[in-house]
């Protein structure tokens, strides 16, 4: 198996800024692996909150090109490689690999219907009450929205302020582990007050104890508390839904197993993305078929996608073609 590994850097419509900083480019890692014949590609984003760089992504790809010359399978990946980004676009490549190896879509060889197309979210970037009440009004035609906040404090006035920028959206809240047990219930209670139905990710992966000891007004979403399905067993309590990212779990292999078991466990299910190109979006489209919320918005934030890319209309995002992946 003949591996090649790169970093692209994709240029976005305008900053996208969450808790934790601001960027206004997606640096992506691609890995193809070829048989000879057939090449298939994945797409990850390298994710700083766990101290990934687009450099040890790479580094961490580069370390399998022995075991992937001496014939890795699709398989052995699982257990050669910890979850992350690395694995996800390795991962994601035996995907496409395979699908063109057999001439078979991704979603048969992994034994799945045909993928519909799925409503997403369209993304808010936290900033002033009046700026993300100005960003909502743009967007308040689309079904649903994704509002991040997080901010020490003010929170309460912008989701009131985007309510009624946007007032028939559904509006779904990612604090990315922003509050604190202090303005906890404050936030919970504004969010509700805004008519929001799910949040992701309000307190630190680390401090999310107070979510099992309070009345939840509005179900609560793992986000960074949750990686693959060996941290499932510590969610109970605490969380009602989890969200299934493919760099966080190491690929599709483990998403769908993740989604599966999390289902069986009483939790249900958003998919969610980094932002990125089109080439990532693509096998997410499969976890998005058993997923209650879908947040596929990353070639949305971008100033122009790579070629054979997702088709939205609106916020109607479609399955990928063949041509893209898998």
């Amino acid at each position: 198996m003949e591996l090649s590994v790169s970093i692209e850097r994709w240029p976005l419509a305008g900053a996208f800024t969450i808790s934790r900083g601001s960027k206004t480019e997606a640096v992506v890692v691609v890995a193809e692996l070829c048989d000879g014949l057939h090449r298939g590609r994945g797409e990850s984003v390298p994710y700083a909150r766990y101290g990934e760089t687009p450099d040890s992504i790479v580094a961490a790809i580069e370390t399998m090109r022995p075991a992937l010359g001496q014939g890795l399978n699709h398989r052995e990946l699982q257990g050669a490689m910890p979850a992350g980004a690395a694995r996800n676009a390795l991962d994601c490549a035996y995907w496409d690999l395979g699908a063109k190896a057999t001439g078979r879509r991704a979603y048969e060889l992994a034994g799945l219907i045909a993928p519909a197309p799925r409503i997403t979210a369209y993304t808010i970037s936290l900033a002033a009450p009046a700026a993300m009440a100005a960003a909502a009004e743009l967007a308040a035609r689309r079904p649903l929205l994704k509002i991040k906040l997080g901010s020490p404090e003010g929170d309460a006035k912008r989701i009131a302020e985007v309510r009624r920028a946007a007032p028939r959206s559904e509006l779904i809240v990612d604090a990315n582990e922003g509050w604190t047990a202090d303005n906890l219930l404050q936030n919970l209670a504004a969010c509700a007050d805004a008519g929001v139905t799910l949040i992701e990710q309000p307190l630190p992966e680390k401090a999310d104890a107070a979510l099992a000891h309070i009345k939840r007004p509005i179900p609560v979403c793992a986000d960074e508390s949750l990686h693959d399905r060996e941290g499932l067993e510590a969610l109970a309590g605490k969380y009602d839904a989890i969200n299934v990212k493919l760099d966080k779990a190491g690929g599709l292999t483990e998403a769908l197993a993740l989604a599966a078991e999390a289902e069986q466990r009483g939790f249900f299910i958003m998919v969610g993305c980094m932002v990125a190109t089109s080439l990532a979006m693509a096998p997410a489209m499969l976890v998005a078929q058993r997923a209650r919320v879908v947040d596929l918005d990353g070639p949305l934030l971008l100033a122009r996608d790579r070629a054979n890319g997702l088709r939205y209309d609106g916020s109607l995002a479609y399955p990928p073609d063949a041509a893209l992946w898998g």
